[in-house]
């Protein structure tokens, strides 16, 4: 017989029955029956009931038993009483009378609980997450990130991609977050970077003439934590393609994510249909560019009902320049009482209030109520009702001024609203495709141009389009939205180098600075460099969507904190001497 194990904890039933077994894995749980003892024993693959009665030849050792102990045992399988089987596992119908018992390993007083739902602080989960990791929901949540990745690789595979491997250490690259340096020892002073992503890799590749290139690529970034993202390192599904146009990206990734979202979803709806929503469209309707289509509600202008009205704060607000009023509508939310929660909620968010009009039963028919009805009166508020198809018991809430200033409040409140009103469809994924991303944003404090999206994206038009208006050049850029989250970031890539420099320049970074910067990408453009173009998905975020959960750190096997520190292995760490002598470094103390 094997030194461990025969079978696994999931693998017994009635048909072997009479059998000598041999099983090792961890105590789950001990009950003591008037003397008889019962023991959970689970690993990997399930759990089987193991029992001792004081006939035992070992019951003195399982007496001593406690949870998650690492055992091996030996005994009879036999068939428990019809009114003692278990359907819920597959070993229901069987347990194991021990023989002989060797504790492979013992375990301390524990610092959380695995069996049970008990709830821990995270830093302790973290801490202890070899411990967290037994727990029933983070095998399976692990289980299917590992199912997960396999099945997109052979999606991919059918697909006619093919993987390669880019390199870990690099040069440093804009790509929108801080880079992680590290220290040269043969180039003191100098410094490489964790790549934020394969982004000019995967371009020489198409330049070197491979076709279609994907990987499952590690990615570093030094970011401030989020629920839906980590602080330092993720995982994203790398993939680029040459001779495409958009669509023809969106036509190749679609079947993958979608296979992917129907075969591990849960029986959740599916979406077919991903529709194609301009970034300002996404902006106006939902107050995001990564909106949740599982909600209906869609925000619209309604500035012209209000524009001279008797609501003086809005008719003042609509006078000056860039400003305009847009409306939220709340099917079934007609209702003072339900009002107020939003203005209220409106308030908590940092705002004055949000102005509503609700339709009731009146004498002549349909009325508004509200204050906002009583200030500009039954005409502007029927105009209202009709352009946004409202009637009997629904609602609409207002947000007025210059649009960046209240869209994310108004996309919040929008998802509030469908939710608070049963409206979002919560077994369903909903995906859109948000294009034509401006290609420069203005700081505001400085008034500099800088890139708003990737800086490596073709603009519409070429180089035609950058002889105008910075502002209004958009890319062909777009996102891959799924109820809220963003899961795809790609782009057609600029591979023509005099557009590239231009389209640096207008961002101030003159072309020795890019040439110094990306010199080896600049250098192959030069070359017959194919038009190419690609995206990446998020890992992580993906199967935390499959797995509902609301924080990614419940998908990453070993997760930074929230403040991107590792408890439990005690990272970042303070250097030895010997090493930052080694590397010409000195670590300056901190005021």
């Amino acid at each position: 017989m094997h030194a461990f194990r025969s079978h696994t904890c999931a693998e017994l039933n009635k048909s072997h029955v009479g059998q000598s077994v041999r099983l090792s894995g961890w105590v789950n749980r001990v009950r003591d029956h008037g003397g008889i003892l019962f023991i959970d024993l689970r690993d990997h693959y399930g759990v089987t009931q193991i029992l001792a009665d004081p006939d035992s030849p070992v019951f003195a050792g399982v007496e001593k038993l406690r949870s998650e102990w690492c055992i091996r045992i030996d005994g009879e399988v036999k068939a428990r009483d019809e009114s003692l089987i278990n359907p819920k596992i597959p070993t229901g119908e069987i347990e194991i009378f021990i023989r002989d018992l060797e504790v492979l390993g013992a375990a301390d007083e524990l610092p959380l609980m695995v069996f049970g739902d008990q709830e821990y602080p995270e830093e302790t989960r973290l801490r202890y997450r070899y411990l967290d990791l037994r727990r029933e929901a983070m095998q399976s949540n692990m289980k299917l990130r590992s199912d997960v990745v396999a099945s997109i690789r052979q999606r991919m595979w059918n697909s006619g991609f093919r993987e390669f491997q880019t390199p870990i250490i690099t040069a440093s690259s804009p790509e929108g977050a801080r880079d992680f340096l590290v220290p040269s020892r043969l180039h003191p002073g100098k410094f490489y970077a964790l790549p934020q992503a394969p982004q000019q890799f995967k371009q020489l590749i198409m330049v070197s003439g491979f076709d279609k290139y994907f990987q499952i690529a590690p990615c570093f970034r030094d970011e401030d934590p989020r629920a839906d993202r980590s602080p330092t390192d993720f995982y994203q599904l790398d993939m680029e393609m040459s001779f495409v146009t958009q669509q023809d990206v969106f036509d190749t990734i679609q079947p993958v994510v979608e296979g992917v979202f129907e075969e591990f979803g849960g029986g959740h709806t599916v979406d077919k249909h991903w529709p194609q929503i301009s970034y300002a469209d996404a902006a106006k309707w939902y107050g995001t560019d990564k909106p949740d289509l599982r909600n209906p509600i869609k925000m619209q202008d309604v500035s012209e009902h209000f524009r001279g009205s008797g609501f003086a704060i809005f008719a003042k607000l609509l006078e000056q320049e860039g400003t305009e009023i847009r409306a939220i509508p709340a099917p079934n939310g007609g209702s003072r009482k339900f009002c107020d929660r939003m203005n209220a909620y409106a308030q908590k968010e940092g705002l004055p209030g949000m102005g509503y009009i609700f339709w009731r039963e009146g004498e002549n028919g349909i009325e508004a109520a509200g204050p906002l009805a009583k200030n500009i009166g039954p005409e502007r508020t029927e105009a209202i009702r009709l352009q946004l198809k409202l009637g009997k018991g629904d609602a609409a809430f207002f947000l007025g001024g210059k649009p960046q200033a209240f869209e994310a409040v108004a996309g919040r409140a929008r998802v509030e609203i469908g939710n608070a009103l049963g409206l979002t469809d919560n077994k369903r994924f909903a995906f859109c495709w948000i294009v034509d991303f401006p290609m420069y944003e203005k700081d505001d404090e400085t008034g500099t141009i800088d890139f708003s999206h990737n800086p490596f994206s073709m603009p519409q038009g070429g180089m035609e389009a950058l002889q105008g208006d910075p502002l209004k050049v958009l890319g062909y850029q777009y996102d891959l939205a799924c109820n809220g989250y963003e899961l795809i970031s790609g782009a057609i890539r600029n591979h023509k180098p005099e557009i590239m420099f231009k389209a640096f320049e207008l961002a101030g970074y003159p072309p020795e600075e890019v040439t110094k910067r990306f010199g080896g990408m600049v250098n192959a453009f030069r070359f017959g460099a194919p038009p190419h173009g690609g995206c990446a998905a998020g890992i992580d975020r993906i199967v935390m969507l499959l797995a509902d959960e609301a924080n990614i750190r419940e998908v990453i096997m070993f997760p930074m904190n929230q403040r991107a520190e590792d408890l439990m292995m005690g990272a970042p760490s303070e250097p030895q001497n010997e090493q930052l002598r080694e590397l010409s470094l000195r670590v300056i103390p901190q005021e």
